[in-house]
């Protein structure tokens, strides 16, 4: 019934745990695919190792949670000798890389590719990176990302990941799709910042953060709407997805599978066989034999 076939890699089931979450070890990606996601996205890696952002990093209230961490990680060659290779595990793994330069993209694609992921997710989007130029916002630029791990990555599907930060994603989108992305994550985080009225400073260390959590969801439910109006890849629909109807919304908006991040935070780690039980019976009581039935369904 929920059996997703996500350009080749057959997933039994939608949900992917999103990139920045647990999925930093072999044990973690292990264990997230024991919870029952259909397949779980690594944390972004780079050429080298990163520290991240100073504390405080993160703050979590009602709906939303801000972070700036800063995107810390263990840089792609320490990845390899923890990993070693990724097609040995009992769930679909994508790798996630980023650059400071269009260069760092190729090389680091090339490393990970050596892991043998099912799939490669290009993080241009980082909302509190301090890029030279915002790739993220420049159709141009984007394109050129794309080519240059295309062109690393041999055989194995990229997806690039988009932010919601710019004035037509639609664009963006199209730009990737021409480059040759086989699929496109959407969305990112949205930029945001929380003031503490006591102290009079804004929470976080860095000042601006990634807003995600529940309130999120309007925001990426849109953006994968208007992309699947204007490119043929498919989508991971990621951003605010909590519950199976969470889930649903992004399916009938035109998403292939759906990304799930905070809503671990939010729910504990067996989030993704909730999400799916709660898919299943609603599917049932409407008599929907599959996802196939209802993909894109909200644009006829």
């Amino acid at each position: 019934m929920l059996e997703t076939n996500l350009c080749g890699i057959k997933l039994r089931n939608p949900t992917i745990l999103a990139s920045g979450v647990l999925g930093v070890t072999k044990e973690c990606v292990e264990r997230v695919g024991k919870a029952g996601a259909g397949a779980v996205t690594l944390k972004s890696l780079c050429h080298e190792e990163r520290a991240g952002n100073k504390n405080p990093t993160m703050f979590g209230c009602d709906n939303i949670f801000l972070n700036a961490v800063g995107l810390p990680g263990q840089g792609i060659d320490n990845a390899i000798k923890d990993f070693k290779r990724l097609d040995d595990l009992s769930v679909p793994v994508i790798g996630s890389i980023y650059g400071y330069n269009i260069e760092q993209f190729g090389r680091v694609a090339k490393k990970m590719a050596s892991l043998k992921p099912a799939m490669i997710e290009v993080d241009i989007s980082c909302p509190h990176m301090d890029y030279t130029k915002p790739y993220y916002a420049d159709p141009e630029l984007a394109a050129q990302v794309t080519k240059e791990v295309k062109k690393n990555s041999g055989k194995i599907p990229i997806t690039i990941k988009l932010s919601p930060n710019v004035y037509d994603i639609k664009e963006i989108a199209k730009a990737v799709e021409k480059a040759g992305a086989d699929a496109i994550t959407a969305i990112n985080t949205v930029s945001g910042m929380v003031i503490d009225i006591n102290v009079r400073k804004p929470i976080l260390a860095n000042k601006i953060g990634g807003m995600s959590g529940p309130a999120l969801k309007p925001i990426s439910v849109r953006c994968v709407y208007e992309i699947y109006e204007t490119v043929k890849i498919p989508i991971v629909g990621t951003g605010g997805v909590t519950y199976g109807k969470d889930a649903l919304e992004m399916i009938m908006a035109g998403a292939t599978a759906v990304g799930i991040g905070t809503g671990v935070y939010y729910r504990g780690i067996d989030v993704f066989k909730k999400v799916c039980n709660e898919m299943e019976l609603w599917m049932k009581k409407n008599k929907v034999k599959n996802l196939g039935e209802i993909r894109g369904i909200a644009h006829k």
